[in-house]
């Protein structure tokens, strides 16, 4: 990200010398066309620390996160890992970035809207939702990504999703998991397969207390070991 910002201002110091070069190879046009208020940085890399993520909610500038991974016969897999709009209303000038204020957007806890629309993760599970967080990223390289009305644990592909009931003080996990390899429980798992829900996953874990989140630990460790 370092590197990005330095090409950044590099290139806020160069706009006579990359407009001569766009009109030189892609005609006046295209040179007429560079919008220079809101450029966007796009970060590749292996991997991204969650110091990373932190980070980029903390910059005024455009910037979105790509994860790579190289899969045999050549082929190159791309997932978005983090997108930020940056500031509202701030110019991507070093003038513009003078005046910026700085502002934590990151909460204690992922920000998501809950069923309904709207709101952070509710205050009566919150901490209990901490602790199924700590559980859901402990297995190696895992990407959070907090959607509209859920909140996605995946690598390259979804591998549980949380949601909340907060009238039930309930969390909901859907797991990547078959339910016919799983002794269903009456109220503690389902099979969500025909089932609308909100997430991905076919199997349903619902979490009121310490007690399920650690009866769900093998599940949980079960269906990340198979992603």
């Amino acid at each position: 990200m370092s590197q990005a910002v330095s090409y950044l201002s590099w290139l806020e110091s160069a706009q006579y010398e990359f407009g001569a070069l766009v009109r030189k190879v892609l005609g006046a046009e295209a040179a007429a066309s560079i919008d220079w208020r809101r450029p966007r940085m796009i970060c590749i890399a292996a991997g991204f620390s969650h110091h990373d993520r932190v980070a980029v909610r903390r910059l005024p500038e455009q910037i979105d996160l790509v994860r790579y991974r190289i899969f045999d016969g050549g082929l190159l897999g791309l997932l978005l890992v983090d997108s930020v709009t940056g500031f509202p209303g701030t110019a991507s000038t070093r003038r513009g970035r003078e005046r910026a204020t700085a502002v934590d957007s990151v909460p204690a806890v992922p920000a998501m809207s809950s069923p309904k629309g709207g709101g952070p993760v509710p205050e009566c599970l919150r901490g209990l939702y901490a602790e199924l967080d700590e559980a859901l990223t402990a297995w190696g390289e895992v990407e959070v990504a907090s959607l509209r009305h859920y909140i996605a644990y995946r690598r390259l592909v979804n591998v549980a999703s949380v949601s909340f009931r907060p009238k039930h003080e309930a969390i909901l996990v859907y797991l990547r998991l078959d339910p016919d390899t799983v002794e269903l429980q009456e109220g503690f798992t389902r099979d969500m397969r025909g089932i609308g829900h909100l997430g991905t996953g076919d199997l349903e874990v619902r979490i009121v207390s310490a007690a399920d989140l650690e009866k769900a630990a093998p599940l949980i460790r079960r269906a990340f070991e198979a992603a």
